[in-house]
């Protein structure tokens, strides 16, 4: 009998750890029993996050990465594997999205650094985690994309974009690395209060008007996304690959 939602000794990976959706999915494997390897850009987030773990008696390590250089998320799978002997689960939820305005009066240096931790950090960090995933005989990798990755959202064009590339680099990661027994998905969260979407939430007009269109008429706390996180790097999802779950509340049906 297969315990289907058991990550019990799996080594997790999750960057953009050290708050919001992040954390959240962080402190979800952790319950479960994974040990999980936490990134962010600055230390004393993680270690906020990593106390608490240890408090409720997980394992918890902290390396500091930044999503936008390559050597830094080398080292992040190096440390993993060099702590705990493995890698299992990754989850890309690390991202960026500093123009909110007209995509034509962006700077390009705002093209460069949205691209750069979007997508080709993603990419980085996969492609140095699927090595050790093939040594470990499989693994999970999930992307965390956003609902604007399939619609545009408004004044954030460059950001959509990046997440749309974020869920067609699943979609071939997925066909790619099946044979590997590496599954790859994406989550695409709508609207999330996290620091992270402060400046949508905090207006208070564009959050009464998405309240009021979304079904459960109200917006996503971060641990409203870690229960499907906990399902696509658990034993659950082994015939799930090359998907993308919204979790929006609902605001995404389609209305006639």
């Amino acid at each position: 009998m297969v315990d289907l939602f058991n990550i019990r000794d799996k080594v997790a990976i999750i960057t953009g750890a050290s708050r919001g959706i992040g954390q959240a999915i962080a402190d979800a494997y952790a319950d479960a029993g994974a040990k999980v390897v936490i990134s962010s850009r600055k230390q004393d987030g993680l270690d906020e996050v990593a106390a608490q773990i240890k408090a409720r008696g997980g394992d918890v390590t902290t390396v500091i990465a930044h999503n936008g250089e390559k050597d830094a998320l080398q080292n992040l799978v190096k440390t993993t594997v060099q702590t705990y002997g493995r890698l299992d689960i990754l989850v890309n939820n690390a991202a960026t999205n500093p123009h909110f305005g007209m995509m034509l009066d962006a700077e390009d240096s705002l093209w460069q650094k949205t691209i750069e931790v979007n997508i080709m950090g993603n990419f980085w960090l996969c492609q140095a985690a699927v090595p050790e995933m093939r040594n470990a005989g499989g693994g999970k990798i999930i992307n965390i994309a956003s609902v604007n990755g399939i619609r545009p959202g408004s004044m954030q064009g460059i950001y959509s974009m990046t997440k749309a590339a974020v869920i067609s680099m699943t979609q071939t990661l997925a066909m790619e690395l099946a044979g590997d027994h590496i599954y790859v998905n994406a989550i695409a969260p709508g609207l999330v209060k996290t620091k992270f979407a402060r400046v949508l939430w905090e207006n208070e007009t564009l959050l009464n008007n998405v309240t009021q269109r979304t079904p459960v008429n109200r917006i996503g706390e971060p641990h409203d996304i870690a229960g499907i996180a906990l399902y696509l790097a658990a034993p659950a999802s082994d015939y799930t690959t090359g998907q993308v779950f919204v979790v929006d509340g609902g605001l995404s049906i389609p209305l006639l």
